[in-house]
């Protein structure tokens, strides 16, 4: 699978990406850069499906992802419960604007 490695080595890219995946459950939208969202996007997707699932194997590799946060996790089953019906496209990215200094394209990252 290709992906971004976004000027970071594998481990800071995990713990970002991780990072991100855990806000956006905890606040349900988060402002980044356009490339760190949908490499965000696709580990948010990834966790409601690993949710929808319910098994204990799944339910492991959710608080793996987020480094065993309990409340981020019980977060994850609520938005998995609530997308019951819906088959994948958890997520929306909005452009907002471009941001002063190094030019980055601004976006909020929401779950639909």
């Amino acid at each position: 699978m290709a992906y971004r490695k976004l000027g970071l080595d594998e481990q800071e890219r995990h713990a970002m990406l991780s990072n991100l995946t855990r806000e956006t459950f905890m606040h349900g939208r988060i402002e980044t850069t356009i490339d760190r969202a949908k490499e965000a996007r696709k580990f948010i997707d990834k966790m409601i499906t690993y949710a929808k699932k319910g098994t204990l194997v799944s339910r492991r590799k959710i608080l793996a992802f987020l480094y065993n946060d309990k409340e981020a996790t019980a977060k994850v089953y609520e938005y998995a419960s609530k997308y019951q019906e819906r088959n994948g496209g958890y997520t929306r990215i909005l452009k907002l604007k471009e941001r002063r200094g190094d030019n980055a394209l601004v976006v909020i990252l929401e779950l639909v």
